[in-house]
């Protein structure tokens, strides 16, 4: 996958107890997005334009985020996700976003750009692999 990007406002919102991905009953998700992300001022998922599609659901989809901290350096790790289109093509897409979906305007974490556009067909899949880790913080 492509480089992580986050977004400005994640650090504040660290700060401010926002998001506690440690914490049971914690969801961050997954959001396929097609316009490109202000990383300066964006903060919440209605700031992005989500694609439509039979078979994605707006708000994305559950990525199971775990939180782990060793030696004072913490990892959030992530199951992959998959995606299949079905009974039509998505529109396009380019941008894979995170957010917490426990927070009540959905805080964004990060993104991710994947250099061009994307597309979908009906009954093709879109897996995101998150790899060993989302993200670290040191």
């Amino acid at each position: 996958m492509v480089a992580f990007t986050k977004f400005q406002d994640t650090v504040e919102q660290f700060g401010l107890g926002v998001h506690n991905l440690a914490a049971a009953g914690n969801v961050v998700k997954a959001a396929i997005h097609s316009d490109a992300p202000t990383v300066a001022t964006d903060d919440e998922l209605a700031d992005l334009t989500q694609i439509t599609g039979t078979g994605y659901t707006a708000g994305g989809i559950d990525i199971q985020n775990t939180w782990s901290e060793t030696g004072g350096t913490a990892t959030m790790g992530a199951t992959d996700v998959v995606w299949t289109a079905s009974a039509a093509d998505w529109g396009a897409g380019r941008y894979i976003a995170i957010h917490n979906d426990t927070s009540t305007t959905d805080k964004l974490l990060g993104d991710w750009d994947y250099g061009s556009n994307f597309t979908v067909g009906n009954g093709e899949t879109f897996t995101v692999d998150f790899g060993a880790s989302v993200f670290t913080l040191v």
